[in-house]
């Protein structure tokens, strides 16, 4: 009697090594196609028995979200570089201001030079006629 129950319990051990082979298999596949992060959504589908239709509005939702994302970043970009081409004129246009501050500055310190060089002269002349 004894010896039929073993023999009974051999084959059970082989087929649920098997089974547990094959599990293992399927768990190492999953961890090697998925990410870590959709592992647990997909975890979380065999435990809920989450249906294509789930996936789907899921699916839908991560584009919609992208999209907006994707949106709001190109607004935010175009108003970063409108502001710098806005900074860029307002730059321009103070060196434009300047220079031609300095330039005006220059002729006046020129007229004054002149001025100075005629007074020295004129001086010079009065003390040689003295």
């Amino acid at each position: 009697m004894e010896r039929p129950s073993l023999e009974f319990n051999l084959p059970d051990t082989h087929q649920e090594g098997k089974l547990y082979v094959v599990d293992s298999l399927n768990n190492l596949n999953k961890l090697n196609v998925c990410p870590a992060e959709s592992q647990h959504s997909l975890d979380e589908e065999e435990n809920t028995g989450g249906t294509e239709e789930h996936m789907a509005g899921s699916n839908t939702r991560n584009q919609c979200l992208l999209f907006i994302t994707f949106i709001l970043t190109l607004a935010v970009t175009l108003a970063l570089v409108s502001f710098v081409i806005f900074l860029i004129f307002q730059t321009r246009n103070e060196v434009d201001q300047i220079s031609s501050r300095l330039l005006s500055e220059k002729k006046n310190i020129e007229e004054l030079k002149k001025l100075n060089n005629i007074i020295l002269k004129h001086l010079n002349q009065s003390r040689n006629m003295e």
